[in-house]
């Protein structure tokens, strides 16, 4: 199978060398040509999206993983335009699950198919797999199966189909919000035990001895336990934390649906407080985004 994947950052271009590795034929194209130029990657690459579609010689499938909201949209307008009745987009990125309904409008009015599917995983997924929520025409996600069968974990074969357009990205949506609700308990959770001086405790030996057996072992708990490892007083990284939309939204369906979450409320509140101060909660939270995501504060 042929594919196109629009943006080849941190998830698109593990998203696109894993499929390279799996023998699909896979065309790369990204807008900072830094990134194109990079020989290490096991797929071609070209400079513009007309190149990429002209090296299609069957139909058309393009996962588009670009930064969400105006960035995303303009792409799958653009492409929109140039795409041929039964070519497929597929938006794996972080986008607002509304902007991902009227993008399938957009693409259905031309005869174009939308799937969009929120990815999970971080930079770990090229060796991992990636969990995958997909949303869109159940037909389309299961003529595609092999490629979602492909990127998905062997727990979670093929990903899971959760329904029509815009119910992918918005299952994503709460799983991030929960996400923020799980960082900043494990935040906080350290910084009690740094501010713990008398016991002079070792957070690296803790943390590692929290891997295993504990009701709260998960992934943010191995990362952060291999940070504190290299450096226990996370010196490289900020306090200051940032938040790429998906808690906001969050906090906005909640309002709407009168559901209350004080938990995951209080974690993009937290990140907001961090912003204004120096603490090592905000380090913690730092440290977990950047071995997760790649994200630089």
């Amino acid at each position: 199978m042929e594919i196109g994947v629009v943006g080849l950052g941190k998830m698109g271009g593990q998203i696109a060398e894993k499929l390279s590795q799996e023998r699909f034929k896979v065309f790369g194209y990204d807008q900072n040509s830094e990134l194109y130029d990079d020989s290490s990657f096991s797929f071609e690459t070209v400079n513009d999206i007309d190149a990429l579609l002209n090296k299609f010689t069957e139909k058309k499938v393009l996962w588009v993983m670009v930064p969400s909201g105006e960035p995303t949209n303009k792409t799958i307008i653009d492409l929109s335009k140039k795409l041929e009745p039964g070519d497929v987009i597929i938006d794996g990125g972080n986008s607002y699950y509304k902007d991902s309904i009227e993008n399938s409008v957009i693409c259905k009015n031309k005869d174009i198919e939308f799937i969009d599917c929120g990815t999970s995983g971080g930079v770990w997924g090229l060796e991992n797999g990636f969990c995958l929520t997909i949303g869109g025409n159940k037909k389309i996600y299961e003529s595609l199966l092999s490629l979602f069968e492909t990127l998905s974990t062997q727990e979670s074969k093929g990903g899971l189909y959760v329904g029509e357009s815009g119910s992918g990205h918005f299952v994503k949506m709460i799983h991030n919000g929960i996400e923020y609700g799980m960082m900043q308990s494990i935040a906080e959770g350290f910084s009690i035990l740094k501010s713990k001086k008398e016991f002079d405790l070792n957070l690296s030996e803790i943390s590692s001895n929290w891997k295993s057996g504990s009701v709260i072992q998960s992934w943010l708990v191995d990362l952060i336990s291999e940070e504190l490892k290299a450096d226990k007083e996370l010196s490289e990284y900020s306090s200051k934390v940032s938040d790429s939309g998906e808690g906001r939204w969050t906090i906005k369906e909640s309002i709407d649906l009168s559901v209350p979450i004080p938990s995951i409320y209080a974690s993009i509140s937290e990140r907001f407080n961090s912003r204004l101060d120096n603490s090592f909660s905000g380090k913690i939270l730092s440290a977990m985004r950047r071995a997760f995501g790649g994200h630089k504060n």
